[in-house]
């Protein structure tokens, strides 16, 4: 079998249309490697071996019949546990759904199917995506690959895992304050959150439906490209955009140098999160190096900013904890009994969802009772307006609006998980163009001491993925920060 890079989807959809790789090989080397090194951080639990290697048949036969196998062919792709393939478990890091096989396939993992791509596994995350770190999960704490006693950054843990440690090119997964920048930033993946309603939510397992994002990981903007092919409307998710879908892996060549872009630099206040200097360092640089590449530096203001955090979990957890009533033991998933029809929830909902689960929903019910609606859900609602106005008035002034992706590096597993607060703060520079709908996406940018991975986060107008993409990739093609590898992967 011929030596293969996991590294580049690009490479291998290249080489296996044109018959110089066989998807089998391809697919067959990512599940040996996932044999190889999944058990060191725990980035998929569960591989789909007979599947994918079915898969990958049909895309080698389709070659040999002088047929298009598609723009991903062979490429192995991991789905995050919240994501639907039909007569697969999707238990979203549940004892809850620890049994529930998906009676249909999500919109976008159907769309990578149609396109030549090959689902090797689910990938490990915080329950139901409340998280920051993959601690919170029934399949135990996922392990960052580039220090494995390091979180890897949530609720996308796995999948970010999953492409750090090479197993396989690109992960999907979901993005609903941060869960795929954060885990792209401590992992020194370039990830994207796209515009709220680019890519169908058919099938994926709600959170918070107002915020929930399908996003993907990656070692760079070209492979982020060649994966937002699957963006577009669908008729069986009502929030998806009736928008056309730009040809994303063509548009990247349309900009090679950034004169004449605007971004917007935001001030020092770090929503209380406590920027780590190294962090502010590597920002900073990047920052000067966007510039010399020809892009112009403004001042930014986002006034509301500061309540983000705040805003963003009431209504998040007020919106899971709707959401989540579902999961009441009768219908499907785990099922408690007891004396009588209450206790049966009770129980049910106790054994099931974890700690972190069971307080965003003790939360989210409160500020929806009579009493304090208005107060608590009403008022987070107001700022929420208020922020998506900031944004408006930011971009009259500037193309893309910069910041760190998270305050800190990876930090220490189990040094926060005791702590929600601080947990939360970890998101502070993500959530703000979660609660406007906006387009962001997370670069690498440099290293804090012990090797650790630092993000840059671009946040940009709706529906312009295309300037994040061709920005990211020709900052990518001046710098190698993205191509630094964790030294079990060299």
């Amino acid at each position: 079998m011929p030596h293969i890079d996991l590294r580049s989807a690009a490479a291998i959809a290249g080489a296996v249309r044109s018959g110089a790789l066989c998807a089998t090989d391809v697919v067959a080397t990512a599940l040996a490697t996932v044999e190889r090194r999944n058990r060191h951080e725990n980035a998929l639990v569960e591989t789909f071996a007979a599947s994918a290697m079915a898969t990958a048949e049909r895309v080698d036969a389709a070659r040999r019949r002088g047929e298009d196998p598609g723009p991903l062919a062979g490429v192995p792709i991991a789905i995050k546990d919240n994501l639907l393939l039909r007569g697969h478990i999707a238990a979203c890091g549940s004892r809850m759904l620890a049994d529930f096989r998906a009676p249909y396939t999500a919109t976008v993992v159907q769309r990578l199917l149609d396109r030549g791509a090959v689902v090797i596994g689910r990938t490990n995350m915080d329950e139901f995506g409340m998280g920051s770190s993959t601690e919170h999960s029934a399949y135990g704490p996922t392990r960052n690959p580039w220090d494995r006693s390091r979180v890897p950054g949530g609720s996308s843990g796995g999948a970010a895992a999953a492409v750090a440690g090479e197993l396989c090119p690109i992960a999907f997964g979901s993005d609903t304050g941060g869960s795929v920048r954060q885990p792209a930033s401590m992992c020194n993946l370039t990830g994207l959150k796209p515009t709220y309603g680019r890519m169908s939510r058919y099938g994926l397992v709600a959170y918070a439906s107002s915020l929930d994002c399908i996003g993907v990981l990656a070692h760079d903007a070209a492979d982020l490209a060649l994966a937002l092919g699957v963006a577009g409307p669908d008729g069986r998710d009502t929030t998806a955009l009736d928008a056309p879908v730009p040809a994303y892996v063509a548009e990247l060549a349309n900009r090679t140098e950034l004169k004449g872009l605007r971004i917007g630099v935001l001030d020092d206040d770090d929503g209380g999160a406590g920027l780590d200097a190294a962090v502010k360092a590597a920002t900073t640089t990047a920052l000067q190096t966007l510039e010399a590449l020809g892009a112009r530096l403004v001042p930014c203001v986002l006034p509301h900013v500061r309540h983000a955090v705040s805003t963003y979990y009431l209504l998040a957890a007020a919106e899971a904890s709707s959401n989540l009533a579902r999961y009441d033991g009768v219908r499907f998933g785990l099922s408690r009994k007891g004396r009588t029809i209450d206790e049966s929830y009770a129980n049910s909902r106790s054994d099931g969802f974890g700690a972190e689960v069971q307080l965003r929903i003790l939360l989210g019910t409160h500020a929806l009772q009579h009493g304090y609606h208005d107060e608590l859900y009403g008022q987070a609602t107001r700022v929420r307006q208020l922020l998506r106005r900031d944004f408006d008035a930011a971009f009259a002034h500037c193309d893309l609006i910069a910041s760190p992706t998270s305050p800190l590096p990876a930090f220490a597993i189990g040094s926060k998980i005791d702590d929600p607060v601080a947990m939360y703060r970890c998101d502070a520079m993500t959530v703000p163009a979660s609660l406007a709908g906006l387009p962001a996406l997370s670069m690498p940018c440099g290293f804090a001491k012990g090797n650790l991975p630092i993000g840059l986060q671009l946040t940009a107008p709706a529906l312009a993925e295309v300037l994040l993409l061709q920005v990211a990739n020709v900052y990518q093609q001046r710098t190698d920060w993205h191509r630094q590898r964790p030294e079990e992967c060299t």
